[in-house]
C-alpha cells in the first residue's frame, strides 16, 4: 500500500478532539502552502479560509452550530468560503502570464474577457455554484494536508451559516462551503466507520 493510500485509509471524521493540543500559525501556513496548489476553475482561486482559535469566537461558532461540542473541544475551527465574484479578479491573476510573455496581449484580452463573460452571463446562481464547487475543491485539499501533517479533522454544514456570518463579520461576497474542526482526535470516541456503497453502485462506465 502506497502512503497516499494508507492516507486516505486512515483519514476520519472526528467526533472528539483531546484539549490542549494548540496548532501554531507555523503548522498553519506549511498546511497552506500545499493548498494553494488546489485546481480552480480559471485558476481564479475562490476560497479563503478563515482559521479561529481564539476560545471565546469559538463558542460563539458553537451556538451557531446547534451547540456540537466538537466546535468546543478542537484546537481550531475552520470556515472554508468561496467567493462568487471571484471572477473579477481574472485580469490580476492572469497579468503575470501577459509578463512573463506566456500569452500575447491579445490572448490576455480574450482570456479575461471570456472568464467575466461567462460568469456574468450565467448569473448569480451560478456564481454561487462556483464559489461552493471551487471551495469544496480546496477544503478537501486541507483535510488531506492535515491528515498528512498529523492532525484529525471533521467537515461540517450543520450550522447556520447567517449567525457564522454575523460572529466572523463575513461579507455577502462570500458563501460558505463548510466549517471544518480540527485537532488531536479523541481516539476512544471513535465509531465504526460508516457504511460505503460498492464501487459498481455509484460508478458507471459508457
Amino acid at each position: 500500500m502506497t502512503e497516499f493510500q494508507e492516507l486516505i485509509k486512515e483519514r476520519r471524521s472526528a467526533s472528539n478532539f483531546l484539549k490542549d493540543k494548540p496548532i501554531s500559525q507555523k503548522e498553519f501556513s506549511e498546511i497552506f502552502e500545499m493548498v494553494k496548489l488546489t485546481p480552480s476553475a480559471f485558476n481564479l482561486q475562490h476560497t479563503k479560509y478563515i482559521v479561529v482559535t481564539d476560545p471565546e469566537v469559538k463558542e460563539q461558532l458553537r451556538a451557531a452550530a446547534n451547540g456540537q461540542y466538537k466546535v468546543h473541544s478542537a484546537s481550531a475551527v475552520i470556515l472554508v468560503l468561496g467567493d462568487k465574484f471571484a471572477y473579477k479578479n481574472s485580469a490580476a491573476i492572469n497579468e503575470g502570464l501577459l509578463m512573463l510573455g506566456i500569452v500575447t496581449k491579445q490572448e490576455y484580452d480574450l482570456m479575461v474577457e471570456d472568464t467575466v463573460s461567462l460568469y456574468e452571463t450565467r448569473g448569480e446562481n451560478f456564481q454561487r455554484d462556483e464559489a461552493i464547487r471551487n471551495a469544496s475543491l480546496s477544503a478537501m485539499m486541507f483535510i488531506l494536508v492535515a491528515k498528512e501533517k498529523g492532525w484529525d479533522t471533521c467537515p461540517m454544514i450543520g450550522f447556520d451559516p447567517d449567525k457564522v456570518k454575523k460572529v466572523l463579520k463575513i461579507s455577502d461576497q462570500y458563501e460558505i462551503a463548510l466549517m471544518i474542526t480540527m485537532g488531536k482526535e479523541r481516539v476512544e470516541s471513535r465509531k465504526p466507520r460508516g457504511y460505503r456503497k460498492p464501487v459498481s453502485e455509484f460508478v458507471s462506465y459508457v
